[in-house]
Order: structure tokens, then C-alpha cells, then sequence
């Protein structure tokens, strides 16, 4: 599904909305790789994996794979084609789960997309990152690549069904490599120098005004 998918959503994609993607020569073809993005919109998992030169895995709540009927299984297959894996966030013990399927994937030598303020920003601005990010970037010894979209909040505003057309402008910086550099660093320490240090590079692609706070999740 994956296959097809992409042999038709990217050019049809990049046809419609023609985004502008700079920093594709940063992003390693082979190998485990992290991608850690800003976060405007859902559209955004749709986007980055739409024009990165390589597959890109992104989570996403469970939600949009139970629906039921045809409308529900053929959701369910354009996200599974997309590349999106689900994971349950009213589960206490998801965020566990969802480090372990993300060393999964970097494990299978893919490329893993994650957003380190752990929710879409409802203001635009950039808010402090959390560090399992950095736990991923350590435990598999990968890279991570910075990467700054802006856009997408007018893509598809929250609550809104259908994508618009609207310029969407997609970075991807230079590789943060972290292997070997905090050795005998103790690990709390290192994880958020790491994470500070991979949300001021997205703050340099992006410009957002940053928050200096957690953001919170919204209620549903």
C-alpha cells in the first residue's frame, strides 16, 4: 500500500500545492534517522512524508484507524499507506509504547518523525521540547534532522475537514549527530541539552516566537 500510495500522492501533492522544500541534501537515504519537527497540523504527517526522499513513519492517534464501514477501512489503509502508525493516547501507558514501536522502526534502519512539544501548537508559536526525543536519539545512537514547516496551519486549520491550498514551506536542517558526545554525561542532563539544542535549530529554520513553556494538550 505503501508503494502505490506514494507512486501517486507525492507528484499529485506537489502538483496541487507546489510547497517549497529546501534541506533535502541533509537527510540521509539509507540508515536509522530521527525527524523532529515543529507542529502545526495534523496535515503535517502528511506533508513531511509527502516530500522527504525517503519513507518517513509518524504516530497517530488510534482513532483514525477504528472507524467502521468502507469510510473507515479505506481511512484506515491511507494512513497505514501514509506511513502512520496508531497508538492509543488516553492509554496511561502510551507514551512508553510509543518510544518502544519508534525504536522499533529506527531498529528496522527506517526513518521515525516525531514532535518533540508533543502537540500541535494552537497559537503558532514554538513551545519547549520534550526530551523522548533525545531518549530515542541515545538508546538507537542515531541522528536527528531538524526540520522547520510552516503553513500547514492554514492547510487544514483545527476542525477543519478539507486541505486548502496555501503555500507550505518545508526545511530540513543539518543532522544533529549525538553518538559518543555525552558520554559520562549524567542522563537527565544530557537528554535535555540534546532536546534544547534540536529546538533551537527548529526555531533557525522556522522563526516561530518560542513560548518557553510545555503545551498542553487540549481537551477533547
Amino acid at each position: 500500500m505503501y508503494s502505490v500510495l506514494h507512486a501517486v500522492v507525492p507528484p499529485v501533492a506537489k502538483l496541487i500545492w507546489r510547497p517549497t522544500v529546501t534541506g533535502l541534501d541533509n537527510v540521509p537515504r539509507t540508515g536509522p534517522i530521527i525527524l523532529a519537527s515543529n507542529h502545526l497540523s495534523f496535515a503535517d504527517s502528511l506533508v513531511i512524508p509527502i516530500v522527504a526522499p525517503r519513507k518517513v513513519v509518524f504516530l497517530a492517534k488510534s482513532d483514525y484507524f477504528t472507524g467502521t464501514g468502507i469510510k473507515g477501512r479505506l481511512q484506515k489503509a491511507w494512513f497505514e499507506g501514509m506511513g502512520l502508525i496508531p497508538v492509543d493516547r488516553d492509554d496511561s501507558r502510551a507514551a512508553i509504547a510509543s518510544l518502544d514501536t519508534a525504536l522499533e522502526v529506527l531498529g528496522r534502519g527506517e526513518a521515525f518523525g516525531i514532535y518533540p512539544e508533543g502537540t500541535r501548537s494552537r497559537d503558532g508559536r514554538l513551545y519547549r521540547g520534550r526530551t523522548g526525543v533525545a531518549h530515542l536519539a541515545l538508546t538507537a545512537g542515531v541522528p536527528v534532522v531538524p526540520v522547520g514547516i510552516t503553513g500547514t496551519e492554514k492547510l487544514q486549520p483545527i476542525d477543519s475537514r478539507l486541505p486548502r491550498v496555501v503555500p507550505v514551506t518545508v526545511t530540513f536542517g543539518t543532522p544533529i549527530d549525538v553518538a559518543g558526545r555525552y558520554d559520562g554525561v549524567p542522563l537527565g542532563k544530557a537528554r535535555r541539552e540534546i532536546t534544547d539544542q534540536i529546538m533551537r535549530a527548529i526555531q533557525a529554520l522556522t522563526g516561530q516566537e518560542e513560548a518557553g513553556v510545555y503545551n498542553a494538550r487540549p481537551e477533547e
